[in-house]
């Protein structure tokens, strides 16, 4: 590897050598030879060792061994080589090493692109390492950050240099650096600031209570809305999906009880007959529309928060429990403004055909005159109290998971995307288990006026007591089963649907 203090020459040099007259280079139509050569008129100096790891590299990249590495290979690569670079950067990274026209990267595009960018990030490096000892530290990391106007407190510090550090020393050398960092198609500071920042978090699914934490910068930018609009879409593709299971889910929870059971089978059968197919869709208009609304006030409310919460720390950046804490406040702020139409959705879901001709504020407006006000916060107490042991069990085990499969596979700094949908799948999984007797009595509740056992308690408390008596602990969890089997095709359509639109809104990140 080039020393530090030539690397920067090299760099210059390189740079200026693409506008010199040597053009075959540049246009990509040279031999491995040919670009040793190049690299040496242009003192570089090309030690056998480092032509051989650039070889290497260069085969890996090029999956189908046909020579050169086109798009596909490029895309399959990032997902296998370094799965912490989200594939979508792909069409970056070939601009990057390609040149003129050409839809494919030579070995000497290749090499260019490599010694280039080595240099590039050694100057970053170099930026980084502030007590100029050959590492950078989490000390150093955060307070780069941080003069870039990216606050990180120490937990995220450390992650950032568990991700580049291969030895276990907590700390991160040039080539480490180098290494993580080679396939990264930028060497702006600031977006590769951004880069470790994004790659902390990853939202997966429809019922996240953590909103996504957007840099002032991507405020300004309007990046922001484009993924919220994302998040929209693809909460609405997934619900309108998996809005069956939803169905069955909330029929079994009001109607089985210990002496009436009913299994999924059973209740479909039953709901096709009373309906035909689309009555397995029916409150899934209202579950859609209420996503719009739900998503900006807990963006909206989570921001304010997390502003208030940085201003009384004096500035510094949020722990993972502080971040739970303000997306749990804003969670419990946007359900309460939409939780009218939560009730509404759960009755139109219990309602039969033909029972809603006159449309929905026909149906909001009955329910006003029959019931009053209060009948719009049925089952609001467990609904709020369910949002944290959901979220707190939700993101814990998902950071559990990750950290436990990197720490299985040594060789892998970050997981892909399908082990990150099995950890997601998991986490969610095991959030419901923990909330859903809380939301068995929250629909129980909502739906006591029309429900066939109304003779049942009007309160929570009374509720718990009611089920645990005439039905037993397992009781609390009547109609899981469907809330289970929704799980894994929500998290995936959610999370494809969401990577797919906000790539069309061009709100890729950094």
């Amino acid at each position: 590897m080039l020393d530090l203090k030539n690397i920067s020459e090299h760099a210059k040099n390189v740079s200026h050598f693409k506008q010199s007259k040597h053009q075959p280079l540049i246009q990509g139509q040279v031999t491995k030879e040919a670009a040793i050569q190049t690299h040496a008129a242009l003192h570089i100096h090309l030690t056998p060792e480092k032509e051989k790891k650039i070889r290497d590299m260069y085969d890996r990249l090029d999956t189908d061994n046909d020579g050169v590495i086109d798009i596909r290979d490029l895309t399959q690569a990032l997902a296998l080589e370094t799965p912490h670079i989200p594939t979508k950067l792909a069409p970056k990274l070939m601009a990057r090493m390609k040149t003129g026209e050409s839809d494919s990267v030579t070995i000497g595009d290749f090499t260019n692109y490599v010694l280039e960018h080595e240099a590039r990030l050694a100057e970053v490096f170099s930026e980084i390492d502030r007590n100029r000892d050959g590492l950078v530290d989490v000390v150093e990391i955060k307070s780069y950050c941080d003069t870039l106007g990216v606050k990180l407190d120490d937990q995220n510090a450390l992650k950032i240099v568990k991700q580049m550090d291969q030895t276990g020393s907590a700390s991160v050398n040039l080539l480490e650096f180098q290494d993580f960092m080679l396939l990264y198609p930028s060497s702006d500071l600031r977006e590769m600031v951004d880069f470790w920042r994004h790659n902390l978090i990853i939202d997966i699914g429809e019922d996240g209570q953590v909103p996504e934490d957007f840099t002032p910068q991507e405020l300004k930018s309007g990046v922001w809305w484009r993924h919220l609009v994302a998040g929209g879409v693809a909460g609405a593709v997934s619900r309108t999906c998996t809005a069956p299971f939803d169905r069955i889910k909330v029929y079994l929870q009001v109607n089985s009880t210990k002496q009436n059971k009913m299994g999924v089978l059973q209740c479909v059968h039953l709901l096709h007959a009373e309906g035909g197919i689309r009555s397995f869709w029916r409150g899934n208009g209202i579950n859609v529309v209420k996503i719009a609304p739900e998503s900006a006030i807990k963006f909206m409310s989570y921001d304010q928060i997390k502003r208030l919460m940085q201003q009384h720390k004096g500035g510094e950046e949020l722990t993972t429990i502080e971040r739970l804490l303000a997306g749990s406040s804003a969670g419990a702020i946007s359900q309460t403004a939409i939780y009218p139409m939560e009730v509404m959705k759960t009755r139109l879901a219990l309602r039969r055909t033909g029972q809603l001709d006159k449309g929905m504020f026909h149906f909001a407006h009955k329910m006003y005159t029959k019931e009053g006000i209060k009948c719009f916060y049925k089952g609001y107490v467990p609904n709020l109290l369910g949002i944290i042991p959901y979220a707190g069990i939700d993101l814990t085990v998902y950071e559990t998971l990750k950290s436990m499969y990197t720490q299985y596979y040594t060789d892998v700094q970050e997981p892909g995307v399908l082990a990150l949908l099995a950890c997601g799948t998991c986490s969610s999984t095991c959030g419901q288990l923990a909330s859903y007797p809380l939301a068995l009595v929250r629909t129980r509740l909502q739906a006591r006026a029309i429900s066939p056992n109304s003779n049942q308690p009007d309160t929570m408390v009374g509720q718990f007591q009611h089920i645990l008596k005439n039905e037993g602990f397992t009781g609390l969890y009547r109609g899981i089963t469907p809330n289970f089997m929704k799980v894994i095709p929500a998290v995936s359509i959610s999370y494809v649907v969401y990577e797919k639109t906000r790539k069309h809104l061009g709100a890729s990140m950094s």
